[in-house]
């Protein structure tokens, strides 16, 4: 067997038409999620968390907490993980911002189970995320720090996102019902292990 074979060919790099499309799904699924989430008084980990919580104690809307919320970690990206990662990154808070605005103009939800609509919003944001993490984009706040730790040591990103997470839910003890605060840990949980099986920088090399 020749070094050829073994070594196998180099990776050919997302073009940035590839890049723009996958930015535009990932963020579709995350904003849609947080949607779901949103309509049954559930919340998620994360920056995105704080911006729930926002938005449950204040009149703020969720998409606009989430975007000021970010604001400060973008400095940290520019630092750590250069320019084009923090362009991607501003590309796609904000669109998740925008469009959590937008769906509602398209769609109307009636009655949700809670369960339901936690566990699979979050189904979706874990997919919407692993599309923005292949394509070298994320959603801001710990993220960045959870990419850049596992750049660094190869820890996976999703583990620590999910300890964080777990207690950003925690922390809406006093916000949220019991029933969705349970739902809300459980959707996180679910959310990072989907990450952490589908996001290994070992195996998947484009």
């Amino acid at each position: 067997m020749s070094e050829a074979t073994i070594i196998g060919p180099k990776p050919v790099h997302h073009s940035w038409i590839e890049d723009v499309l996958a930015l535009l799904t990932g963020t579709l699924l995350v904003s849609f999620g947080a949607i779901l989430l949103g309509e049954v008084g559930a919340l998620t980990g994360s920056t995105a968390g704080m911006a729930f919580l926002i938005n449950y104690l204040t009149p703020m809307s969720f998409g606009l907490a989430f975007f000021l919320i970010n604001i400060p970690f973008y400095i940290l990206a520019l630092k750590k993980m250069g320019v084009v990662f923090t362009l991607k990154t501003f590309a796609t808070v904000t669109l998740v911002s925008l469009f959590t605005h937008v769906h509602p103009s398209f769609i109307q939800l009636g009655e949700l189970d809670l369960f339901y609509a936690t566990l699979f919003g979050n189904l979706l944001m874990g997919t919407g995320f692993v599309v923005l993490f292949r394509h070298g984009a994320s959603l801001g706040g710990v993220t960045i720090l959870a990419l850049y730790v596992q750049d660094k040591t190869g820890f996976r990103a999703g583990y620590l996102q999910m300890g964080v997470d777990v207690l950003v839910v925690c922390a809406a003890f006093f916000v949220v019902s019991i029933p969705a605060l349970i739902a809300s840990v459980l959707g996180a949980v679910l959310l990072n292990i989907l990450i952490a099986f589908n996001h290994r920088k070992d195996r998947y090399l484009a």
